[in-house]
């Protein structure tokens, strides 16, 4: 493959190099922010050498080369867009790669901008809330088999470490929301500190029949009650201290702004927090894991078959990076019942994927079902699916169908997470039911790949 000639071709096949706003690559594929995407060619840019499948997601128009491969592409690539690498184009007037996010968010609608807002803020979470539910299932089967006692030290201590990340989790939000809020990381985390103070009662405590205390504040009644665990809470506190931090700031001389603008923003945002915000974001999130636990009681099977069936449907839009939020709300209240249902969608389009492997003759397609099948397996659908399934339309609603299966088998069985954001494969460490976990993957995977055998579709010469 002749890398050089792969970049050259490339360019003008994206209505040249002023219709490319910005560009990066991942592991797989270059990630490119375009102007007017009416002048790509899409159909001649998947016939370039190594090219495995283009498609347009979150903003972004991608292009899959393949691991190792998109390395070498980019590097001349890059060259001929007069940028080096990780720069953006000279449609943009910074070159850092937070210029590319927003080059991308400015390319989606209201809904996708939010929810990719969302995804932001969550993603660097994921890896200490994994940790923590992995923790959380490893003490289950040492509880279950009877290994150590829950009064052993080994025990205690394994349950502190495995508690600790939802504990702090205001702290980790208000952190990482700060940031993509646009304001002080550290000051974020002080507000989600406020909001955990050992002052305030656990909410947890709740449960074990404690009771909150009040104080009587400017003629309002104060409930010292917390916030761990919680998510909607600090998060719109956080925006607001954004909000906050820039108005001081703006009016603020610069001679004092690091003394004054930290001291008014966090105490204002406290007062905020505590007699505003909080109660308030409480509400809505107790609101939103009500309307679910409802649906989900009313009738787990029908509510897996039906988010199931339908979850493909919502990457196609990007919002399904705002269900992190909520996932992360239903753990505070019990069990993540809807990651193992994601999962299923997922798996379920990779069984759709293998099975275009083996019944396509298109050289090109076959080349990329298995690494994009195998994506899907290990939870990351978009090659398969804007690659493969929906390239033939019909495996894409093969794959619906073993989703939704899948996905009714799981809640049928009650399976659950202990954490979030992974899926697939790689989401057995945090099931709570491994075993029936297992069975509804083979289901989701097994109906979606007999499904586009029997659904069948008339290839083009």
């Amino acid at each position: 493959m002749d890398y050089n000639k792969v970049a050259k071709e490339l360019v003008p096949l994206l209505g040249g190099k002023e219709n490319v706003v910005s560009a990066t690559h991942c592991a797989t594929r270059l990630r490119l922010v375009i102007d007017d995407e009416s002048k790509v060619d899409s159909s001649e840019i998947e016939e370039l050498d190594g090219v495995k499948g283009a498609f347009s997601s979150s903003g972004q128009y991608q292009v899959i080369f393949g691991t190792g491969t998109v390395n070498k592409v980019y590097q001349p690539f890059a060259q001929e867009l007069g940028i080096e690498a990780g720069e953006t184009s000279s449609n943009q007037q910074s070159s850092s790669g937070a210029d590319h996010k927003e080059a991308a968010k400015q390319n989606m609608n209201p809904l996708a901008r939010f929810a990719k807002t969302l995804s932001n803020i969550f993603v660097p979470i994921i890896p200490a809330i994994v940790a923590s539910g992995v923790l959380m299932g490893v003490l289950g089967l040492l509880n279950t088999y009877e290994v150590f006692t829950p009064e052993s030290a080994i025990y205690v201590l394994l349950n502190m470490f495995s508690s600790a990340a939802f504990i702090i989790l205001p702290i980790l939000i208000g952190f990482s929301a700060a940031r993509e809020f646009g304001g002080n990381s550290y000051l974020g985390a002080v507000i989600g500190g406020i909001m955990t103070h050992p002052e305030l009662l656990n909410p947890w405590g709740l449960q074990g029949g404690a009771s909150p205390e009040t104080m009587e504040f400017i003629g309002m009644n104060v409930e010292l009650l917390g916030y761990q665990g919680t998510v909607i809470p600090v998060l719109l506190t956080v925006y607001a201290m954004s909000k906050i931090e820039r108005g001081v700031r703006k009016i603020t001389p610069s001679a004092i702004d690091l003394l004054v603008t930290p001291f008014v923003t966090v105490i204002v945002t406290g007062f905020v927090a505590l007699l505003v915000i909080g109660p308030l974001g409480r509400v809505v999130g107790n609101g939103v894991t009500f309307a679910l636990d409802a649906v989900y009681g009313f009738g787990s099977g029908l509510a897996g078959l039906v988010f199931g069936g339908t979850y493909s449907l919502i990457v196609l839009t990007g919002v399904h990076h705002s269900f992190h939020a909520i996932e992360a709300e239903l753990l505070n209240s019990g069990g993540n019942y809807l990651l193992p249902i994601w999962s299923m969608a997922n798996v379920a389009q990779g069984g759709a994927g293998l099975a275009v492997f083996f019944k396509t003759k298109n050289k090109k397609t076959k080349e990329l079902a298995i690494p994009a099948a195998t994506s899907a397996f290990l939870g990351i659908t978009e090659p398969v699916i804007f690659g493969v399934n929906m390239k033939y339309r019909r495996p894409f609603i093969a794959a619906l169908i073993g989703g939704a299966l899948g996905g009714f088998y799981v809640t049928m069985m009650g399976v659950e997470a202990n954490g979030i954001g992974l899926t697939g494969a790689p989401m057995a460490a945090i099931a709570t039911d491994v075993l029936n976990y297992v069975i509804g993957f083979a289901i989701a995977v097994g109906t979606a790949f007999i499904a586009t055998f029997l659904l069948g579709w008339k290839e083009e010469k």
